[in-house]
């Protein structure tokens, strides 16, 4: 065939394999989808019938692009083979043998809000506490017992598991478990992990079912064998085991999701299940520059269970991999934003060329804010923008609703959150009362007892006094002082700390970056008003729609790690790089643990092309504080030859940021607005005045801005604010309960 001359010689024999079992190991960058694809055109040019193909992958878009692929090799007869997710292949079989198991053939398959729905409709029936069964700790732990293979008698009769679920004072997970299970069997309908268990169930109960399809696949072929848990290993190995046809594609270096269920066991051990096993070893590398494969190599050979290979590429040396330290996260943001944007401008790259990578989303908050105000576009994957994220926009909402309780969006979506028993209806009566007596609602909330009764009533007065209380705070705190307080006693803290899930703690994380970001906000001595209103303001426009990515035009792209897997880029940014972080705390605790960590090191090191960035900051703050970070252990392993360390400081990166946003102004703006700075300095006898009764053209003193008459004076609510005309820096506006001003007459 005339694409075998596109192979080498690694790729030709794994192609050109036709029986027996045989393991593709395949290094980051080496082809591997080239070689599936041309492997199963080979299988039909040799006369197989593309029926009696199973190719099973993990994305349906990778799916897709296979048999776009195949298509173009081999026409039409592309759409006959099995080819497809593994939960998409196998809920095809089970409508076909649907009966078997009692189930429609029709089934409907819930997807995970359904589940939460039906188990918190559960819980509620059960009476037990919606704080200790939430949804998502439940369905996790259901999922996991799926995975597993664990049946709801197994998981009640398990001593084990029993007593797992008494420790974290969960004793009924295992009679939800049961009820969710009924629930939807008499519903008819499968979840997605229903989908695996039942695949297992029909072939372990009906030897005749099982026998039909071993009959029908001939050749079975698994893509990121790395990343199959037990019971798709279980799946794939009996619809193999009578014609012993099995190939299966991936790489252990690149088994990243232990936490979904993985094992790294199977591909590891694939030899002892196949004794006569080949192995082919697709060690080339495609994508990357020499510096940037020798670095992987030198990284991931510290992992003790592995698969040795040894990956080379032919590609230019290419530039040292540049290690960047900040003196904390904000400077870490502020030096990628002017690197890419310098790199932009001297290069003549497109935005597209950059990808920043993160080991939690958390992180994308300092990345996004500088990238904003250098006004580079840039779009997330695999998660939401920072602002966006519900934990971030609950939080807001609440310190929203401290300055403006007439919010009514923001009231609304915080009234009952965390739940305390004030449902829709009663919302709803609240806006209807208000307008039917020309009220806000915020005046019927502090009445309710008298619009709606005690039993509705005192919950919402409860909630109006916390509001008062935090609004008391505001008058005299900064805005850092204020969001812990309502983080704290709102009750959101807790809420998101009682959930120890994978998503529940990356929530929980995002409200203590929020924090960190309202302190470094306090803590910038540029920022005159330290006060929550102005901080929401800032945020305001931080947050602005208008500079939200569209589908248009070029972005920079940010996302976690896992996220990246399977991407490449030309220019890429690994920030972060500090121990408790990237190796992650979690995952500290055994050897298997840290090496699944470097295993997603390596995954981020492969996804660069041309350059590669690591960055780390000396300190972050962690819930308000400002903690010392330590350079991670990774960066330590690589080999120091493919490396340029470079390292920052405060006032060069904030220079060099200056610059850079003056630039990019002098673009868009050929004549843009002098600033003036202040060479005042205040004398050392220098005393604050008593400013209760300041007042338009008074003359006032600043120890850092000099002399200037009041203009105005703008009071809105429990905040007043002076516009000042000082004489050197023009037009201030500072809020009197942080502003130092010395009245003279």
């Amino acid at each position: 065939m005339d694409h075998l001359s596109l192979l080498n010689e690694s790729q030709r024999q794994a192609v050109l394999h036709k029986e027996g079992a045989a393991m593709i190991i395949a290094g980051a960058g080496s082809g591997k989808t080239r070689v599936l694809t041309y492997r199963i055109a080979q299988l039909i040019d040799s006369g197989v019938d593309p029926f009696n193909i199973l190719a099973l992958t993990f994305t349906n878009k990778a799916a897709k692009e296979m048999r776009h692929r195949i298509e173009k090799v081999i026409g039409n007869n592309a759409k006959n083979i099995w080819m497809g997710t593994f939960h998409s292949v196998f809920s095809r079989i089970l409508r076909a043998e649907a009966d078997k198991l009692g189930y429609p053939k029709s089934f409907t398959i819930y997807d995970t809000d359904d589940s939460k729905t039906l188990i918190r409709n559960i819980v509620k029936e059960l009476n037990l506490d919606d704080k200790l069964y939430k949804p998502n700790v439940v369905l996790g732990r259901i999922s996991s017992a799926k995975n597993k293979l664990i049946s709801v008698r197994q998981y009640l009769n398990d001593a084990t598991i029993q007593a797992d679920d008494e420790a974290a004072m969960r004793p009924k997970i295992g009679k939800i478990y049961e009820l969710y299970q009924n629930r939807l069997f008499k519903a008819g309908s499968m979840d997605f992990d229903d989908l695996l268990f039942n695949t297992n169930v029909l072939f372990k109960e009906h030897p005749d079912a099982l026998n039909k399809y071993q009959n029908m696949f001939h050749y079975v072929m698994v893509d990121e064998y790395q990343d199959t848990n037990y019971s798709q290993y279980l799946i794939t190995r009996k619809l193999a085991a009578k014609n012993q046809n099995i190939v299966v594609v991936g790489d252990d270096a690149q088994s990243i999701y232990a936490f979904r269920g993985a094992d790294i066991q199977n591909i590891l051990n694939f030899e002892r299940d196949y004794p006569d096993l080949q192995v082919f070893k697709l060690e080339q590398n495609y994508r990357s520059t020499k510096n940037i494969v020798h670095a992987a190599n030198s990284v991931i050979k510290h992992n003790q269970a592995q698969l040795r290979k040894d990956v080379f590429t032919d590609n230019e040396e290419g530039t040292l991999i540049e290690v960047i330290k900040a003196n904390s996260d904000n400077e870490e943001g502020k030096l990628v934003a002017t690197t890419i944007f310098e790199d932009k401008m001297s290069n003549h790259l497109s935005y597209d060329d950059f990808a920043i990578l993160y080991r939690t989303n958390a992180q994308s908050r300092a990345m996004e804010e500088a990238l904003r105000r250098m006004n580079i576009k840039y779009k997330i994957i695999g998660g939401l923008s920072f602002y966006q994220r519900k934990e971030i926009k609950d939080l807001i909402a609440y310190l929203r609703l401290t300055v403006n309780p007439n919010d009514e969006q923001a009231f609304r979506r915080v009234i009952n959150y965390p739940k305390r028993g004030i449902g829709d209806t009663t919302v709803q009566k609240l806006f209807v009362t208000a307008s039917d007596i020309n009220h806000s609602v915020w005046e019927v909330v502090q009445n309710a007892t008298e619009f709606l009764g005690n039993r509705a009533g005192t919950a919402i007065e409860s909630f109006s006094v916390m509001i008062r209380d935090f609004a008391r705070i505001a008058q005299n705190s900064d805005a850092f002082e204020v969001a812990k307080h309502i983080a704290k006693h709102s009750g959101i803290v807790d809420d998101l700390y009682q959930d120890k899930t994978v998503e529940g703690l990356a929530r929980y994380e995002n409200i203590q970056e929020l924090l960190n970001g309202i302190k470094e906000y306090v803590d910038d001595p540029e920022k005159e008003d330290k006060s929550l209103d102005a901080f929401l303001q800032d945020i305001a426009l931080i947050t602005d729609a208008d500079t939200k990515a569209d589908d248009d035009g070029e972005f920079v792209t940010l996302m976690t790690i896992h996220s990246a897997k399977g991407l490449e880029f030309p220019n890429v940014f690994i920030v972060g790089m500090e121990e408790n972080l990237f190796p992650s705390q979690m995952m500290l605790n055994s050897r298997a643990d840290l090496e699944e960590e470097r295993r997603l090191f390596y995954v981020a090191i492969t996804r660069a092309e041309k350059k590669l960035y690591l960055t780390y900051a000396t300190s972050r703050y962690q819930w308000g504080n400002l903690r010392s970070c330590e350079k991670s252990r990774f960066i330590e392993e690589i080999d120091p030859k493919f490396i340029n360390f470079k390292y920052g400081d405060s006032n060069s990166a904030g220079n060099v940021f200056d610059r850079v946003l003056q630039r990019k102004s002098n673009l868009v703006a050929p004549a843009p607005r002098k600033q003036v700075a202040s060479n005042y300095t205040a004398p050392a006898d220098f005393k604050p005045s008593d400013t209760a009764n300041l007042a338009a053209g008074m003359k006032v003193e600043h120890p850092k801005f000099g002399f200037g008459v009041v203009a105005k004076m703008d009071t809105q609510g429990n905040s007043t604010k002076a516009i000042i005309n000082f004489d050197e820096v023009g037009e201030k506006t500072l809020l009197l309960s942080f502003a130092k001003l010395k009245i003279h007459s």
